[in-house]
């Protein structure tokens, strides 16, 4: 590392957490430079703009605000030359980038493997030849599986229940396999069912919590896929961005998976209901078919690595995180029936 002016890069950077990392890491002494890396496939440059997370209660934080420099590159994972260009001079990378619904690696197994198993190996290869290039990579709670009891610490034995798990296991082993085989220094982290700001309900495929907010907010049904009861450790998209920059920061590193969260078990209906105390309205519940590929129940041990590596690590509360994506979201939908950008 060069002393204290780091070039840190985010691929998938216009993303919905990686947006949040840049923030993050833009308010860090030390941190010159954030490169965005993204090729837009699913992220947004809006998403880099100030404006992007106006009025959502102030858990967010605004760009260049401590000097540090934020540069969108547009490019992808896949492509070699993309890779070295923008890692050029780079000090830290978080590997972001990827292709995350579980429904759509049931559509098409061979691109989610591309892109979140491929592409971590292409960006490997790269840092294989900077040896002092710290990576810190996102890993998943899927790779769990249906396990037979809860809590799951992280030598619990993943056994993935869709191609996306599968290839989530795959890039996490490589980021592992690299940090043992060729003294890499990285560290891989598995999110729990990140939600926040930033996180559009309009997309396909979207997630629960967002989905349920906007449905919510325009008064329809929620629709639940299953009974409800399966359960899930939602973490606030801000605790995660900060534990990254910490990691980036502090250049650390740990031989086996950690898991990105805080113990939490909350079903489906009970995140429904929630939804509708902080919206302010009853909620109407649908249930459909479940889904395929689904887990069933997630629950993390907390404490054990993430406390050991991060000892200061705060989680926001769920009910806490949602009133900040609910002010967000409501925003944001507003603009949309005013026909402005959103």
């Amino acid at each position: 590392m060069k002393g204290v002016a780091m070039k840190v890069v985010v691929t998938g950077g216009a993303g919905f957490i990686g947006a949040h990392l840049c923030r993050e890491l833009a308010m860090r002494p030390g941190v010159s430079e954030v490169v965005a890396f993204d090729d837009l496939s699913s992220g947004s440059a809006e998403n880099l703009k100030d404006e992007a997370l106006e009025d959502c209660g102030g858990a967010v934080r605004a760009l260049g605000t401590s000097g540090g420099e934020v540069r969108l590159v547009r490019g992808s994972v896949l492509e070699r030359e993309h890779l070295e260009e923008v890692l050029d001079g780079a000090d830290a990378v978080v590997h972001l980038a990827a292709c995350p619904s579980v429904t759509r690696s049931m559509d098409d197994p061979a691109f989610s493997h591309r892109v979140n198993a491929t592409g971590t190996v292409r960006l490997l290869e790269v840092c294989r030849s900077r040896k002092e290039l710290h990576l810190v990579a996102a890993s998943s709670s899927s790779v769990y599986g249906s396990v037979s009891g809860l809590p799951e610490p992280e030598g619990l034995s993943a056994r993935p229940l869709s191609p996306y798990s599968a290839s989530k296991l795959a890039a996490e082993a490589y980021v592992l396999a690299y940090g043992a085989g060729f003294g890499l220094p990285t560290l891989a982290l598995r999110f729990f069912n990140v939600y926040g700001p930033l996180q559009r309900a309009d997309k396909p495929h979207a997630a629960v919590v967002p989905t349920f907010v906007a449905a919510a907010l325009r008064r329809r049904p929620l629709c639940i896929k299953g009974d409800g009861l399966q359960t899930r450790d939602f973490t606030y998209v801000g605790t995660v961005a900060r534990v990254l920059a910490d990691a980036v920061v502090r250049r650390v590193t740990c031989p086996a998976p950690v898991n990105l969260a805080f113990g939490e078990r909350v079903s489906l209906l009970e995140l429904a209901h929630l939804v509708g105390e902080v919206v302010g309205v009853p909620v109407d519940i649908r249930h459909e078919p479940p889904r395929p590929g689904d887990i069933r129940n997630s629950q993390p041990v907390a404490g054990t690595l993430l406390r050991r590596l991060f000892p200061d690590v705060a989680p926001v509360s769920l009910r806490t995180g949602l009133e900040q994506t609910v002010a967000w979201l409501r925003k944001s939908l507003d603009r949309e029936s005013t026909g402005l950008p959103v």
